[in-house]
């Protein structure tokens, strides 16, 4: 059956058989006869057709502009010249970054502290995060799970990333006790917060993409509070080739231009000026202080390489990333599977199944986008997920129990006998077989791997999950739930929703300190370091009290907190007070300690530069 929307359909239906023409050893479809006849009639036309007269002008070379105009006609050229897109472009962009600027070779004489050397480190761990990157992509998406050089290239890009989000966070912090965003740099201070969330989703979607026992609890977790917002229907965690395709081809295109515009930005109004030694607290003085930093430097200057400096942090960044990968690895803890769970708690799988048949398990009651319920549905004034609505359908007994055994029955007498009792009996009756069958779980042995069970009125319960034991223990159910899936089979959510909804998968999870008061989701297996960079999140499930960790509505009240509070760390330019606080807490005495020794910090050493060095004459540092 075609189920394609009726807005999508073709007006001439190409699916139809196709057929094909003969000729002496050629053989070649009426379409691609119709396609190179296309191609040849566009050639024609490129060959016959005028082209359209432009405006001819004097012989200058090309890029230049005639600055004198001898007549009328050279006149009208130039004007004509100007108004072309072309050339306003090229104006614009030599006004805003002349070559001095672009890549000078002189930096402001205040720049001479350790702090400054985070943000071309951090660029420089970018680059090397993407390199690894690169030759991860080169063997495909799994095969740094079973050859080692494979898993020594994961080892640098994991060290590589962990690298780059440090050197940010500190770059950040820097930036932030130097109100680097005075002197008309607010822009810059956003976009650099900005790149810091893209990082943030490009890294999540990254952890989602490894295909081991991480990623399948970081996506079962941070579904919940995807799934709070509504994305969820749209942005699956669970599904691994979205994530992977969202890691390496979406976010890393607009991380790039994110950090591309921020270095733009500071090569455009360079770097913010010293903050005086004392406070200002006279109006006047605060005016005239606000004026000097959006002004040009005028003050000394000191030799700088930006090329140089930019190569020697590539050669350490790239130098400590192959130590630490070398030396620590990466983790690789095995992914668990249905099969890996039911060989090893059978009971708990028995449990599970027989939950699902009865449509009490998690899953059953979840909700948007997965069901009709409303068992994990958050609310705060709206909510996300009824708007979204079910965009995923899973009907956790047939999904889980009854369609797998439907498949099995038809070279399983016994088992389609079993199913044909079961389908045809009262909704009561079907419920009363699950309920004793869940209930003499507790006291359940198992005979050359079989189940048995006291006896009880379980009608044919127990030998439909004694077949569906069966068939998890061989591994076919893990194909079975993956196959309900077109082609690529990369969408792990039915066999995770399964493996969730039992005690197994959390207990791993548990051994593993995954759990509990850890910072939330992002742990990360073994000892090797989770993810600080995410504490603005994860701090709020770690709030004790009913109306935080112990609210249903948790993940929700977490994702508007932390939107908040990153609007919050997006305005600081904006909003007084929050902006002073640099000022009232002076840690960037530390950072100018050499020019304030100097005695530059009052502001003589503007006065006295020299008046022929203009704004944007090569006096501006790249960092």
């Amino acid at each position: 059956m075609d189920h394609q929307s009726p807005l999508l359909a073709s007006v001439v239906n190409l699916n139809q058989p196709g057929r094909y023409l003969h000729w002496s050893i050629f053989t070649v479809s009426e379409a691609n006869l119709v396609l190179i006849g296309v191609m040849v009639v566009i050639f024609g036309l490129a060959l016959t057709v005028r082209f359209p007269k432009a405006q001819e002008t004097s012989g200058t070379a090309l890029g230049q502009v005639e600055e004198v105009s001898t007549d009328n006609q050279g006149d009208a050229a130039a004007k004509s010249d100007g108004e072309m897109w072309t050339a306003k472009l090229r104006n614009v962009a030599l006004r805003l970054l002349p070559p001095g600027k672009l890549l000078p070779d002189e930096q402001p004489a205040y720049v001479s502290s350790w702090v400054y050397v985070f943000g071309v480190a951090t660029l420089a761990a970018l680059g090397v995060a993407i390199a690894s990157g690169f030759a991860l992509a080169l063997g495909g998406p799994d095969w740094w799970h079973y050859d080692p050089v494979g898993h020594f290239f994961n080892s640098l890009h994991l060290w590589s990333v962990e690298l780059f989000m440090a050197l940010m966070v500190i770059h950040l912090w820097g930036k932030f006790w130097m109100a680097a965003w005075r002197g008309r740099r607010a822009l810059t201070w956003v976009t650099g917060v900005v790149a810091f969330v893209a990082s943030v989703v490009e890294c999540f979607t990254g952890y989602l993409s490894q295909q081991n026992f991480d990623s399948q609890w970081i996506s079962t977790n941070g579904k919940d509070a995807i799934n709070a917002t509504g994305l969820g229907a749209f942005f699956n965690l669970m599904n691994f080739g979205q994530m992977l395709m969202w890691h390496i081809v979406l976010l890393p295109l607009a991380l790039v231009a994110i950090v591309g515009g921020h270095v733009l930005l500071v090569r455009v109004r360079g770097v913010a000026h010293p903050l005086p030694e004392r406070r200002l607290r006279l109006r006047t003085e605060r005016r005239e202080a606000a004026r000097a930093d959006a002004a040009g430097w005028r003050g000394p200057t000191r030799r700088y390489d930006i090329l140089k400096e930019g190569a020697a942090a590539t050669v350490v960044v790239t130098v400590f990333v192959f130590l630490l990968a070398g030396l620590l690895s990466s983790p690789n803890e095995p992914p668990v599977t249905v099969q890996t769970w039911a060989q090893a708690a059978p009971a708990d799988f028995l449990g599970t199944a027989a939950s699902e048949l009865a449509g009490t398990s998690e899953t059953a009651t979840y909700g948007p986008p997965y069901s009709h319920g409303s068992a994990a549905t958050q609310r705060l004034g709206i909510s996300w997920e009824a708007l979204s609505g079910v965009r995923e359908p899973i009907h956790a007994a047939q999904t889980f129990v009854i369609s797998p055994l439907a498949k099995l029955a038809a070279d399983d007498a016994g088992l389609a006998t079993a199913l044909a009792a079961y389908n045809s009996a009262s909704h009561a009756s079907q419920q009363a077989w699950v309920a004793a069958y869940s209930n003499a779980l507790a006291k359940v042995s198992f005979s050359s791997g079989n189940p048995v069970l006291p006896a009880g009125h379980y009608g044919p319960v127990p030998l439909m999950l004694s077949r569906e034991l069966s068939l998890a223990r061989s591994g076919a159910l893990d194909t079975d739930l993956l196959a309900q899936q077109p082609f690529y089979g990369s969408n792990y959510t039915k066999p995770l929703l399964f493996l969730e909804d039992g005690s197994y998968f959390s207990s791993l999870a548990k051994a593993q300190h995954l759990t509990g008061n850890q910072w939330g989701v992002m742990n990360e297996t073994g000892t090797y370091p989770g993810q600080p960079w995410l504490w603005l999140y994860t701090m709020w499930y770690q709030i004790p009290g009913h109306h935080f960790s112990g609210s249903g509505n948790i993940d929700l009240i977490a994702i508007y907190l932390t939107g908040a509070a990153t609007l919050l760390l997006l305005a600081v330019p904006f909003i007084p007070g929050l902006r002073d606080i640099p000022t009232l807490v002076p840690l960037h005495r530390l950072v100018w300690r050499d020019w304030h020794e100097r005695g530059r910090g009052s502001g003589e050493g503007q006065a006295a530069a020299p008046a022929a060095q203009p704004e944007g004459t090569g006096t501006l540092t790249a960092r």
